[in-house]
């Protein structure tokens, strides 16, 4: 009785060491200490969050994309990656590509939001610029034709997700298929380690 009462509190203790554990690990992933935190760069607040979303007074139209967006938007129009080997028909980025590239196209300021306009642009390896020709391709439906049409692309689970980890908007791959904004414990914001490819080879396979 006495060695199933130990045995009962070990298991009961190590279950909260792991509850405890896998909380902080949680709890470490999101937006403050990396380069999104923009929060102490002096530019009329010490948020975080209030460079993309709001409470109150969001930007109409854009919250069917980006909850509670108050960010300003990219008006630009982009050139767009081709290839002969491309069998998926990329468009003008739309949804939460556009919100991505309202600061990395280089166009919006990355300070303009709310009813500021700001002044400080993203440089380096960050700015993307216009011309996406030299870029994944994005904002085109990624389906089971598009896999079969391809012949070395992974056939989507269903029109949210090509496989777990890696989701789909509106049944297009987007910028956020593979970087989540909000998570940078794989860097660079990635959805997964990329490590032997292996963000590569959710979608890919050869």
């Amino acid at each position: 009785m006495r060695n199933s009462k130990l045995l009962f509190i070990g298991i009961g203790l190590l279950m909260g060491v792991l509850v405890i554990s896998l909380y902080t690990s949680k709890s470490q992933a999101g937006i403050a200490g990396t380069p999104h935190d923009l929060s102490g760069r002096g530019w009329g607040t010490n948020q975080i969050c209030v460079f993309c979303h709001t409470p109150h007074n969001s930007a109409s139209g854009v919250n069917q994309i980006v909850p509670l967006w108050n960010h300003g938007t990219t008006a630009a129009t982009f050139t767009l990656y081709s290839s002969p080997s491309l069998n998926a028909v990329p468009g003008q980025p739309a949804g939460n590509s556009k919100s991505c590239l309202s600061c990395h196209d280089g166009t919006v300021a990355i300070d303009t939001y709310g009813t500021r306009t700001g002044t400080n642009f993203v440089s380096g390896s960050a700015l993307l610029g216009t011309d996406l020709s030299n870029d994944h391709p994005i904002s085109f439906t990624y389906d089971a034709a598009l896999a079969s049409a391809d012949g070395g692309l992974v056939t989507p689970v269903d029109a949210t997700k090509v496989v777990t980890g890696i989701p789909l908007y509106g049944g297009k791959l987007e910028c956020a298929s593979c970087h989540n904004a909000h998570d940078n414990a794989n860097g660079d914001f990635l959805r997964n380690t990329n490590a032997g490819s292996a963000l590569c080879f959710k979608c890919h396979n050869k």
